[in-house]
């Protein structure tokens, strides 16, 4: 058997790109809070050490993070407002935070990451270059 070598080369960064977001949306779906420490963690670590790639996308999945937790703060808040957890309407704000926001902040994690595993920066959308440096 012979063996067949890649030639192909990752850019730099793409292992702690695709980590970033695999971490976003692992906080989104199996750990939350865990995978957002770990992901502030790595975001602090290489903020200003990273190749432009991977600071890319490290900057992108923490704000959006942040405020993905922050309109999970607005929607519990609302339903306090409606009438506490006991209300009708409890269900009414759980449905449109998860068909919307959640669902949203999902799919444009899966497009992340397919950036992030090919190598190339991504944007999320409102949040653009927006930027705590």
């Amino acid at each position: 058997m012979t063996e067949t070598t890649d030639n192909r080369s990752e850019p730099e960064g793409t292992q702690l790109a695709t980590m970033a977001q695999g971490l976003f949306l692992a906080n989104l779906l199996l750990l939350p809070g865990v995978c957002f420490a770990w992901l502030a963690y790595l975001y602090f670590k290489h903020r200003h050490t990273a190749p432009a790639l991977a600071r890319c996308h490290l900057e992108q999945t923490f704000i959006a993070s942040i405020i993905g937790g922050a309109l999970l703060v607005i929607a519990n808040l609302a339903i306090l407002w409606l009438g506490g957890y006991q209300s009708a309407h409890t269900w009414m704000v759980l449905i449109l935070y998860f068909t919307t926001v959640h669902s949203t902040l999902v799919l444009l994690g899966i497009v992340g990451l397919a950036k992030a595993m090919a190598g190339t920066e991504f944007r999320f959308p409102l949040i653009g270059r927006l930027s705590f440096n």
